[in-house]
């Protein structure tokens, strides 16, 4: 089935009207036709010349087009998405607002580790068998990611982590905690040294039976990677992609330094700690905000240390900027799980990455960023004199927004958990 927006307003373009546009434009006539006249008289004497001042003239009496402002709200991999682009008309943002809608929605045929029929969880059937599974291009580099990143990390970020990952879901909607011998079990299970790729053939080997692998700290950021991608296919350059707290930026808007991006503490009611001004990278924010369960008088988180199988117990949020989603995604995730010091190295030893870290103490929230977080474009006015909306200050009221048609229940993956929501964009 198609998934497709509804529709709504677009932001207007001002008018600039008056004397001063009325008198550029009697001069742009005149040089017009001065350059006209000389053009003329050089034909007339035989001389085969061109000049650039026509070109000039030309494009000044056609202007760049102007751009407006446009934005959509949908669900996608059981996350709230929103996408906000400027077009230069109604017809070319919804054609590319949509197709990045389709191609998530692709991606989530292969990647979601709750459809049954998605061609993740059918690779996770084949887990034991000994037999080379050949796999799509998309979900080949995504496990191939991964297997970089484990390595990078040592296992604290680990897709083969799902069986455990399965068990701690139970205990969230159950409020029970897992029996220690089903946590042993699956963690046996664990360990990306069993994950085989061989890129000549673009198989997949998964050494052991029962193995699952979770596409959670991944998937998403791979997802804003793709969305991204197709947007500017489509001749688009300013655009924010949303998916749960994975946020993807291209160009800035018009006449603006970045998109305005809030970034989160511990508390997910709170406003802002402050606000970035990025544009060409993406920036995620990984925490137990949202997604976690107090069994016996203690707080789990929904991340899981791949090592001893166990959810993290302290409070923590991790705001990574990277060049990509697919680096961010993964290194909220792993920094969550190595902690300050191993975790902030490994942003350090990253390409274009930074990071911040607020932690719960019983003295009060500390905080630890990397070398680049203080050297990134912010807003300088205190977070505490500004709304609580951390995206872009023009976003238009929800009125007008343009929403997708609700979802048949079939088609969504599954009973899923709220997203991260403890993202860096607060919707």
């Amino acid at each position: 089935m198609k998934h497709r927006w509804t529709k709504g307003a677009p932001h207007k373009p001002e008018r600039r009207l008056g004397a001063f546009a009325a008198a550029a434009g009697k001069w742009r006539k005149g040089i017009f036709l001065a350059v006209g006249l000389m053009a003329a008289l050089l034909r007339f004497h035989g001389m085969d010349a061109e000049f650039d001042g026509i070109a000039t003239v030309r494009a000044a009496e056609n202007p760049p087009e102007k751009l407006q402002r446009f934005e959509y709200a949908a669900e996608a991999m059981a996350e709230p998405l929103k996408i906000i682009l400027y077009a230069p008309d109604e017809p070319t943002a919804e054609r590319a607002a949509q197709a990045a809608l389709d191609r998530i929605h692709q991606l989530n045929d292969i990647l979601s580790d709750y459809d049954p029929e998605s061609e993740l969880s059918r690779l996770c059937l084949q887990a034991g068998r000994d037999k080379p599974v050949r796999v799509s291009e998309d979900l080949f580099r995504v496990l191939a990611a991964a297997q970089r990143w484990s390595e990078r990390t040592d296992g604290a970020f680990d897709m083969t982590v799902g069986p455990v990952v399965r068990l701690w879901r139970r205990a969230r909607r159950s409020r029970q905690m897992p029996d220690p011998t089903a946590i042993e079990q699956a963690r046996q299970l664990v360990g990306y040294q069993n994950v085989l790729l061989d890129p000549d053939r673009q198989t997949v080997l998964l050494k052991k039976a029962g193995m699952r692998l979770d596409p959670g700290g991944i998937g998403a950021g791979y997802a804003i990677d793709e969305a991204l991608r197709v947007v500017y296919k489509h001749g688009i350059r300013r655009v924010l992609i949303d998916l749960g707290g994975d946020i993807r930026l291209g160009e800035p808007p018009p006449d603006r330094a970045g998109w305005r991006i809030g970034v989160p503490g511990l508390d997910p009611k709170a406003p802002p700690r402050e606000f970035l001004l990025l544009s060409r990278c993406a920036i995620a924010t990984s925490g137990d905000a949202w997604q976690f369960v107090e069994l016996g008088g203690r707080r789990y988180s929904h991340i899981i240390d791949p090592k001893t199988g166990m959810p993290l117990q302290a409070r923590c949020s991790v705001t990574v900027v990277a060049p990509d989603g697919l680096t961010a995604d993964v290194l909220g995730t792993a920094l969550n799980v190595l902690g300050p010091e191993k975790g902030m190295k490994l942003v350090e030893d990253t390409p274009g990455a930074a990071a911040w870290m607020i932690r719960a103490a019983e003295t009060g929230p500390v905080t630890i960023a990397s070398s680049r977080w203080i050297h990134l474009p912010r807003e300088k006015t205190p977070a505490s004199e500004r709304s609580s909306f951390s995206l872009d200050s023009s976003t238009p009221k929800k009125a007008d927004k343009k929403k997708l048609d609700k979802m048949p229940e079939q088609e969504k993956p599954g009973v899923a958990p709220p997203g991260k929501r403890s993202g860096a964009a607060t919707p």
